[in-house]
């Protein structure tokens, strides 16, 4: 890139900057962008630029492909119910180490590696839950074991690491409202929850997927700005499917309680957060009111 190509990237980015400097921006990182090292890297290094920038992140992880090689290693096998990690009290164990020992405190790391400010803190101190209740495709109930959802969010926690300019790294973890012991969370849905409790600027899921596609089997049908009405349109007609279905409604749910925009990109392409959030074309797809 030439040096004034470089400047006139600058200048695109003036106007978001100005915008959005004191807001905060929610991320929720999981999915495959979570398995390449020099990928997650790379993702903590840009948020780290948004800290730099003025702009308050908060990231909620995932960390589905560490707990289920975790659960093989103790003989458990990973068995799913529509989406749910069916997580029994011996599978819970494992679940609560692998977030708070090895995928939680390592981003914590790479944060601070880059110059940042961060502070890891268990999801069971900010997050409040009750068991799910599911069924099986026949309709008969299904017992996920400790699998929860979230009904309130404590933000004493949040509120003094922002007071005192740190950058909160949260794991999907929950404490049961009638036992106080653990529950697992979904990711996506806990991110979604905080969001709406905060009413964020934004709401970024990166993940394994360019955005909300036209058509799933060509990564060239990103749609790149669907309004709700429109992607309740989308949800009916079938073009959303999948893994995006639960996606696609927390955005709406999120964009009703007051959160902003919601976006999803692909967080395996190098730098993503920042091309979507701060070019004027962006790289996947936004959800607006």
């Amino acid at each position: 890139m030439a040096p004034i190509d470089k400047a006139k990237s600058l200048i695109e980015a003036l106007p978001y900057l100005q915008a959005f400097r004191g807001k905060t921006f929610l991320i929720k990182l999981g999915g495959a962008a979570m398995e390449d090292p020099a990928l997650v890297a790379m993702v903590m290094r840009d948020i780290v630029f948004l800290e730099v920038a003025g702009i308050n992140p908060i990231v909620v992880h995932g960390g589905g492909k560490a707990i289920t090689a975790a659960m093989a290693e103790a003989g458990l096998q990973a068995r799913f119910v529509g989406g749910f990690r069916v997580t029994t009290d011996e599978a819970i164990a494992i679940v609560a180490r692998v977030l708070s020992e090895q995928i939680n405190p390592g981003l914590v790391q790479m944060i601070r590696g880059f110059g940042g400010k961060s502070v890891g803190i268990a999801g069971d101190k900010v997050f409040l839950g009750e068991k799910i209740h599911a069924t099986d495709a026949h309709g008969q109930p299904v017992d996920l074991g400790r699998v929860g959802e979230v009904a309130s969010c404590r933000l004493a926690p949040l509120d003094a690491a922002l007071a005192a300019g740190f950058l909160p790294v949260i794991s999907p973890l929950a404490s049961e409202l009638a036992t106080g012991l653990p529950l697992n969370i979904n990711a996506d849905l806990a991110a979604a929850a905080l969001a709406k409790e905060l009413r964020v600027a934004k709401l970024v899921y990166l993940s394994d997927v360019p955005g909300l596609l036209a058509d799933p089997a060509d990564p060239a049908s990103l749609i790149r700005s669907v309004s709700c009405a429109e992607a309740a349109e989308l949800l009916a007609d079938g073009t959303i499917s999948g893994g995006m279905i639960p996606k696609i409604r927390s955005a709406v749910d999120a964009l009703g309680a007051g959160v902003r925009k919601v976006h999803f990109v692909d967080g395996r392409q190098p730098h993503a957060l920042l091309l979507e959030i701060f070019t004027d074309g962006g790289i996947g797809t936004e959800v607006v009111s």
